[in-house]
């Protein structure tokens, strides 16, 4: 995995899988961008997946991981920033083909729905899975057409 750099973010719901998230990251040589929230104290989820979101999309991170209590609400608000397809995912399955067919570059995750190891599986899965090209380029520049960016990287 190494030799990348993770922009992470939770709010106060996913903070304790956060920070187990990104020790794993740690352990594995992967530079982590920790963006918030830093305890568990109530906080606003929109704010962590526009500044999880910014750094992927400005390039200053390769991916980001959001954590909030069910993934739902980061994967929404993670998408409204231009260029980033954010997957609210649930098994390594999913992970797989959100990078496989959609090019997924931010991985959201619900804590309250996940356990630890199927968690840390899901990032691993999700990390080590190239987007495959192909037909779906054609399929990934549409929902960057929908957007309404010219963005080409996919």
């Amino acid at each position: 995995m190494g030799a990348m750099k993770i922009a992470l973010g939770a709010d106060h719901a996913g903070f304790e899988l956060k920070e187990r998230i990104r020790q794993h990251l740690v352990d594995k040589g992967v530079e982590v961008d920790d963006r918030g929230t830093h305890s568990t104290a109530s906080v606003d989820y929109p704010d962590f997946a526009a500044a999880v979101g910014e750094q992927v999309a400005s390039k200053k991170a390769d991916y980001g991981i959001l954590v909030c209590g069910a993934g739902i609400g980061m994967s929404m608000a993670a998408n409204k920033v231009t260029g980033i397809r954010a997957a609210n995912v649930h098994s390594e399955v999913e992970a797989q083909l959100s990078r496989e067919h959609n090019n997924a570059n931010v991985l959201a995750l619900g804590a309250r729905l996940l356990d630890e190891p199927t968690a840390i599986n899901i990032v691993d899965r999700w990390l080590n899975t190239s987007f495959a090209g192909g037909r779906h380029i054609r399929r990934v520049e549409k929902i960057n057409e929908i957007e309404g960016s010219r963005v080409t990287s996919v």
